[in-house]
């Protein structure tokens, strides 16, 4: 049995693996803000999870079923966690030298992902923490 192959384990890993992308996105946004003609990336993760999730569709109502052979047909949500994706803004300018990256946003953007992060490793701690009294019966 895979204790920790479930899917809400999966979707914690996806997301602390999409926060280190998105912290190593912004770090390289932030060193290139003088850079002319930079033009800031950013990494979507969320949005294609709740998509795989299936939240704006009927299987946001709980309807899921597992498939115990890969030639049933899946119902709801597929259990999949999807890769986070850096995508690139070429549709604005911020400054005279076409460089679109804002510093203050950057650094706020900055700030949120490591506190994202930061709530991304507890959790997988305290699930792991669950495991652990589990097994052993002591609290």
């Amino acid at each position: 049995m895979d204790l920790l192959g479930g899917v809400s384990f999966q979707r914690l890993e996806g997301a602390v693996k999409a926060a280190s992308l998105r912290q190593q996105v912004l770090a390289n946004n932030i060193a290139n803000v003088d850079t002319p003609h930079f033009k800031r990336s950013d990494v979507v993760f969320e949005e294609l999870l709740a998509r795989e999730m299936g939240t704006s569709s009927s299987a946001a109502q709980g309807v899921s079923g597992i498939r115990t052979d890969p030639r049933h047909i899946p119902i709801g949500s597929s259990g999949t966690v999807p890769s986070a994706q850096v995508v690139t803004d070429n549709s604005t300018v911020i400054t005279n030298s076409l460089n679109n990256v804002d510093i203050d946003k950057e650094m706020a953007m900055l700030a949120e992902n490591q506190l994202r992060y930061n709530l991304f490793v507890q959790q997988i701690s305290h699930e792991i923490s669950m495991y652990r009294t589990a097994i052993k019966g002591q609290v």
